[in-house]
């Protein structure tokens, strides 16, 4: 469980990042922390991961204050995928990219082996154990971040902007493989996002902050039904919301946007 109680959060000594930030993410969500660039989502984020810590307030991970935790401290608990995969890449192989993290944890050559090896083919990147990892494409250097932080058996995994550069093809392979982590191992997900259809799809619950401050706490449906200004908040309603609300009604999801479009030409 992550959880925020009134944190407080600026850059040395500049502007508040964060102000008084509340929430709690429980075990075996699927949330996603939505934003305009310089919201504070990513600056949260890294938070709950202690890559920062909060300047007044607490940050709490399955209860413990982790005030003065490291990333490494956190790294069995919590795997984060940074936005740039390139970022993360630090071996020859992508085999001994996924094992670094094992491999700092000093844990067994056998353990290794086997952690290893089930986070790649969880990822459909079995085949390439002995590839370079720098000259994956885009989307498999994606599922390479997602296999490294599920290496050391996570129960949060924290993705940061996650289907940014990949086809369809590949979004939808990864969106559908982390439904699956988290409906069938239980994996808390927490998807840092622009990508409105994908929340509207994946998530089942949204948290929405502008200019620091938490604007919105509840579901996708709810977000995207009409109640809203969410463009006010740098938000892009899904393509479904967006068509019907050029049409003249309202509709949060694909199968709503047919079936009143259906009743509408009734109408007409």
């Amino acid at each position: 469980m992550l959880e925020a109680k009134e944190v407080n959060f600026a850059y040395r000594r500049g502007l508040p990042v964060l102000n008084d930030i509340a929430c709690t993410i429980g075990d075996g969500e699927f949330v996603a922390l939505l934003g305009h660039n310089g919201s504070g989502k990513t600056t949260l984020s890294r938070l709950f991961m202690a890559l920062l810590h909060p300047r007044s307030g607490q940050v709490l991970v399955d209860g413990e204050d982790i005030v003065n935790y490291e990333p490494a401290d956190l790294a069995d608990k919590i795997g984060y995928v940074f936005q740039n995969p390139d970022l993360q890449i630090l071996e020859d192989t992508v085999f001994d990219e996924v094992a670094y993290g094992p491999k700092a944890k000093k844990l067994t050559a056998e353990t290794i082996k086997k952690q290893v090896e089930a986070a790649l083919a969880a990822t459909g990147l079995a085949e390439l154990a002995g590839a370079y990892p720098r000259l994956l494409s885009f989307g498999q250097k994606r599922r390479l971040g997602v296999a490294s932080a599920l290496a050391l058996n996570p129960r949060t995994l924290i993705l940061d902007e996650i289907t940014n550069g990949q086809d369809a093809i590949e979004k939808e392979r990864m969106m559908q493989y982390l439904q699956r982590l988290n409906e069938e191992k239980g994996i808390t997900i927490v998807l840092i996002s622009h990508d409105m259809d994908v929340v509207r799809r994946y998530a089942k619950r949204a948290i929405v902050l502008k200019d620091g401050d938490l604007v919105y706490d509840g579901t996708p449906t709810e977000l995207f039904g009409g109640a809203y200004a969410v463009e006010e908040w740098g938000l892009r309603r899904p393509t479904a919301a967006a068509l019907a609300g050029s049409l003249g009604f309202t509709a949060a999801t694909p199968e709503e946007f047919c079936r009143l479009l259906v009743r509408k030409g009734a109408e007409d």
